[in-house]
């Protein structure tokens, strides 16, 4: 595969550092907070970019020699398409952000709030493979409170996208500071990384494990108690 390079970086010891862009990809890692979209990536309807990706993953399928007059593959790419756009990568589009609603925390429960093991199905965005995984969102209210449902609807919207486990961390967090208006905001994914299993090092043993401390979970106290939950 041809690789685009970029320009060598120099680090501090000037020693000098390769950022092509297949070295990023292996290396995990990611360029920023926000997903990386064109200005123009909704210009298309989700109809009309089913129909284009079909075209496209058929020429794919035809270029590795598969027989698409073949009954279990003819309908191939239009499968594909359609799980992209609907299912696997339906995050991408804001218009299926969830709504969420919140509700006063009559009961003036000030302690912490945690739901664990939300099963969550991503994509690597360096190599279009699944990552695995399971987020522990937890958060103390001052004044509302959020459905448990909504909770896992949040984490499936960030995860619906090609993603950089780093960045679907924060993103969560970031969201859920924004809704509840509260930097008491714990976030932890713990995820198996299929470019890691099934391809290059093949390592189907590694787990990622990554989290966002915000407020008063930013503590040794609430991180050993939140751990304690978790490990219950």
């Amino acid at each position: 595969m041809k690789t685009e390079t970029i320009p060598f970086e120099k680090q501090n010891n000037n020693s000098l550092v390769d950022f092509s862009t297949e070295a990023i990809g292996d290396d995990h890692l990611y360029t920023g907070l926000e997903t990386p979209m064109k200005p123009d990536a909704f210009k298309l309807s989700d109809t009309e970019k089913k129909a284009r990706i079909s075209l496209l993953f058929e020429e794919i399928m035809d270029v590795m020699g598969l027989d698409l007059t073949d009954d279990s593959l003819k309908g191939t790419p239009n499968r594909v398409a359609k799980m992209y756009i609907d299912e696997i990568f339906s995050g991408l589009n804001p218009a299926n952000k969830p709504k969420i609603a919140l509700f006063e925390n009559k009961y003036r429960y000030n302690q912490m709030v945690l739901e664990k093991n939300i099963t969550f199905y991503s994509n690597c965005e360096h190599h279009f493979v699944p990552i695995i995984g399971k987020a522990h969102l937890a958060y103390i209210s001052s004044r509302k409170v959020i459905g448990l449902s909504k909770l896992n609807r949040i984490v499936q919207y960030f995860a619906k996208r090609p993603q950089v486990q780093e960045r679907l961390t924060n993103q969560i967090a970031i969201e859920l500071k924004t809704i509840l208006e509260t930097e008491d905001i714990a976030v932890i994914i713990d995820a198996k990384h299929l470019c890691v299993s099934s391809r290059g090092v093949k390592d189907d043993t590694s787990a990622t494990v990554t989290a966002y401390y915000g407020g008063a979970f930013n503590t040794p106290h609430k991180i050993a108690e939140l751990q304690n939950y978790l490990n219950n």
